[in-house]
């Protein structure tokens, strides 16, 4: 019988769950964009390129508080752009990157955890796709 790992204080699956629920703070979020929509690419694939080295170094240390914070940083970054929300309607142009930033953190816990809840096989393929896609938009800008 292999030894039980302890149970941390905030299990993949639930964590997994409460990311699924970002959509939906994202839509509630009331936040208006003040900054030009045209901007958003550029600023998608600069917040993108910080967050990924940072999330793979989580990864490779098996370090899941990290997600905790990129999870808070993902909310702070969209409520500034005001994106999935009626406040900047313009980004409705851009999915690919808005897309590419929700789902940044699930993609990491996936690969943390591929077993836990929410992890479907196309995710991590629709995910890289997305940010190939919002670069190639921000380096026309």
């Amino acid at each position: 019988m292999q030894p039980r790992r302890p149970i941390s204080r905030f299990a993949p699956s639930s964590l997994l769950r409460t990311l699924a629920a970002l959509p939906l703070v994202l839509a509630a979020s009331l936040a208006a964009a003040q900054q030009d929509p045209a901007s958003f690419p550029l600023d998608s694939v600069g917040y993108l390129n910080e967050e990924l080295p940072r999330m793979e170094a989580a990864i490779a240390a098996r370090d899941r508080s990290f997600f905790h914070g990129a999870m808070a940083r993902t909310v702070e970054f969209s409520e500034r752009w005001g994106f999935k929300a009626q406040a900047n309607p313009d980004l409705a142009r851009y999915p690919m990157c808005t897309e590419a930033v929700m789902d940044y953190v699930v993609v990491g816990m996936c690969r943390l955890n591929p077993a836990s809840d929410g992890c479907e096989p196309g995710l991590a393929p629709r995910f890289e796709a997305n940010v190939q896609r919002c670069r190639e938009v921000a380096a026309r800008k």
